[in-house]
């Protein structure tokens, strides 16, 4: 049967239309997106090897066991947020499993006496008993039928799917894959090369193992393919970004980067030296350039992007810079008319507020090659915006932009543009590879003189009303906050947190009574969310209690706090960032860490960001503790998510993978038998790179 992994799920026996309503909201719509939806991989059940009780090991390691539900309570936190314990024996000891936020209801799933399997984190409890977290809970009944199977799948699930209903689908699709065949999405020349099991074989025994060696064997395979399938992509969309196209050749340093250089209220530091050394030779290379530049907070990098803006316009080209919003847009407008002072290039800006008559006089002059230099946001994407002759190309948090925005951009013109990407986000090697393929890097580290290190503390819920005392006397002295809430999804919810919406009600009403301030999240219109930012950064405003979408780009130099509600829910390199929006200025700024989890092992981490100040330090550790998709999640550059792969841990794979996508892409016959894999994946996200 021709394509039978696009048949809708419909067609496997049990699965009607209600029913399908369910798998759809898994992101499951046909057979192939049914295979795909692989299964944790931290959770299968062995049932010869389920553990006792006091089997269990108190290391927070995941373990499986099977116990009876002796009752279910609700507690209150420091904070006052409830979570429910269930209590749990079995005939050797006892433990607690504890659920917060939205979880805390599964309890009234369990009563006395019936029997769950128990999935989670396991640590030392009170008294004799062991305490359970992160959890996985089934009801026993659902696994009496695939008791005899050996090593089960755990998948996670909607509402109205059990485990049965997804294992039982998931073994009818596997049926179809073996009567029909698997297209290979590997050249077999590699699959020799490392031994790999068909994919038919890998599939199979990623969903029910034979055996753990088989699963390894599987896991290890599918890992390559994805990662191989990745730089694959990123090569053919390279090709197709440059198809040919000359590169420009820029002549040494002239008077216009001389005037600039004069113009900073500073001296270049020495990593801002050797960052523009870098660029600088780039440049007057006929190859195009394709280079990351990753500065810490604070570090300069749109000094550096304002001398390579000097030199394309020097030597007689143009050069935009795309930032993720108008807000930061203008600043870059603003910082670069004064570091242009007196070189006689004039400096315009273009987004969605662009009025209609200035936005018609820009692009003719740009069309014209009258206007040299151009700051924008996504506006600069639109079709009718045409460059005369566009030689650089600069994106400022690139990372916000997906890949063929940025390659919609590139393609503006009759050149292959040199490329600057600036990033505030410290990004692996391994990772940037795989986000942006083929790149250069260049670091600054370090701040210019005359900045002050942001002192952070870290303070759990009972300090919050001096936190928010201290904010009030900040605020007298003629100084201005901002409170920073983390934002709540159904996907993340794992525990309460106090939403935006929330903490500024409540400030309203009490602390900031008197005291002009305003609300900013996400979910306000892009007018609103400049016209408060605006407000805030003239000083009309005092206080801003916000989500995150004030992490990338906010210039408040007389902001010198921030209180962060929730700390525990963000990352330890999103903090740094965010405690970059203060500190811009020559006051001594503060940056509050407030948390409700009284866990030693997020008080800890939390005491890492009042330790260091390095980006750098806070980016590695955040990799470790993380994982790399959590940091710096793939899906918002327009590339699909790894389902397996993880960048960190499997950094020795993904230089084998892409030296091996070099090498197929560069023979023919290989080239063929790899792009014939790609057409018949049963994956579309995979397929998707592939067509971009």
């Amino acid at each position: 049967m021709e394509n039978w992994w696009q048949k809708p799920v419909t067609s496997l026996k049990g699965i009607g239309s209600k029913r399908a309503e369910a798998f759809s909201r898994l992101g499951i719509e046909t057979v192939g997106d049914l295979l795909n939806f692989y299964p944790r991989l931290d959770s299968y059940i062995d049932y010869s090897h389920l553990a006792t009780i006091r089997e269990l090991k108190t290391d927070g390691s995941r373990q499986i066991f099977e116990a009876e539900a002796m009752r279910a309570v609700e507690r209150y936190s420091g904070g006052g947020r409830r979570y429910a314990v269930i209590t749990v024996k079995d005939e050797t000891g006892y433990a607690e499993i504890f659920l917060f936020g939205a979880q805390r209801f599964q309890a009234r799933r369990f009563k006395p006496g019936s029997r769950i399997l128990v999935t989670g984190r396991v640590k030392p409890g009170r008294g004799a008993a062991k305490a359970v977290s992160e959890v996985l809970l089934q009801p026993c009944d659902e696994y009496s039928l695939d008791r005899s199977v050996g090593i089960l799948p755990v998948y996670n699930l909607t509402e109205s799917l059990t485990q049965q209903n997804l294992r039982a689908a998931v073994r009818q699709a596997l049926q179809m894959a073996q009567a029909y065949g698997i297209p290979e999405t590997i050249p077999a020349i590699i699959c020799k090369k490392y031994g790999f099991p068909s994919r038919f074989e890998s599939v199979s025994n990623l969903h029910f193992p034979a055996s753990m060696e088989r699963f390894r064997l599987a896991k290890r395979r599918l890992v390559y393919e994805e990662l191989f399938l990745l730089q694959c992509g990123l090569m053919l969309n390279r090709e197709h970004t440059h198809d040919g196209r000359p590169g420009i050749k820029h002549g040494r340093n002239g008077e216009i980067v001389r005037q600039v250089l004069r113009n900073l209220p500073f001296s270049l530091t020495a990593a801002q030296q050797k960052a523009w050394a870098d660029i600088s030779g780039d440049m007057e290379d006929v190859k195009p350039m394709h280079r990351l530049l990753q500065g810490d907070v604070g570090s300069g990098k749109t000094v550096i992007a304002a001398l390579a803006l000097a030199k394309t316009a020097e030597n007689g080209f143009q050069g935009c810079i795309m930032a993720p919003t108008g807000i930061l847009a203008q600043q870059h407008l603003e910082t670069l008319t004064e570091y242009f002072k007196g070189t006689g290039i004039a400096i315009k800006i273009l987004t969605s507020n662009t009025k209609t008559a200035e936005r018609r006089e820009i692009l003719q002059e740009l069309a014209e090659g009258r206007l040299k230099i151009l700051v924008g946001t996504h506006a600069l994407l639109q079709d009718d915006v045409v460059f005369s002759h566009l030689a650089l190309v600069v994106t400022d948090e690139q990372h916000r932009f997906g890949v063929n925005q940025r390659a919609a951009l590139v393609n503006k013109s009759e050149f292959a543009p040199d490329v600057l990407i600036m990033t505030a986000t410290p990004i692996p090697r391994t990772l940037a590879l795989t986000v942006y393929g083929d790149v250069e890097t260049s670091v600054m580290r370090g701040m210019p003189p005359g900045r002050k290190a942001v002192e952070t503390l870290c303070y759990t819920g009972d300090m919050r009303q001096q936190v928010y005392a201290g904010m009030v006397r900040q605020i007298r002295a003629g100084r201005q906050a901002y409170v920073v809430c983390a934002s709540i999804d159904e996907s993340d919810a794992m525990e309460e947190v106090r939403s935006v919406n929330d903490v500024y009600a409540e400030l309203k009403k009490t602390w900031l009574k008197d005291i002009p301030c305003g609300l900013l999240h996400g979910k306000l219109k892009p007018a609103e969310k400049d016209e408060i930012m605006e407000a805030f950064a003239a000083g009309k405003l005092k206080c801003l209690v916000t989500t995150t979408v004030i992490e990338v780009g906010v210039n408040v130099p007389n902001a010198t706090l921030m209180i962060v509600e929730n700390a525990e829910r963000f990352g330890l390199a999103q903090l740094h960032q965010l405690r970059g929006r203060v500190g811009r200025g020559d006051k001594q700024s503060y940056c509050v860490l407030l948390t409700d989890n009284l866990e030693a092992d997020n008080l800890a981490r939390l005491a890492v960001l009042h330790n260091s100040n390095d980006g750098f330090e806070l980016a590695q550790r955040d990799l470790e503790l993380r994982g790399a998709g959590q940091l710096f999640g793939l899906r918002q550059h327009g590339l699909p998510d790894l389902r397996l792969a993880d960048i960190l841990r499997d950094t020795d794979v993904l230089l084998a993978a892409r030296k091996d996508a070099l090498r197929v892409l560069a023979q023919p016959e290989l080239r063929q038998e790899m792009l014939q894999g790609a057409a018949n994946l049963f994956d579309s996200c995979f397929a998707g790179i592939f067509n971009s």
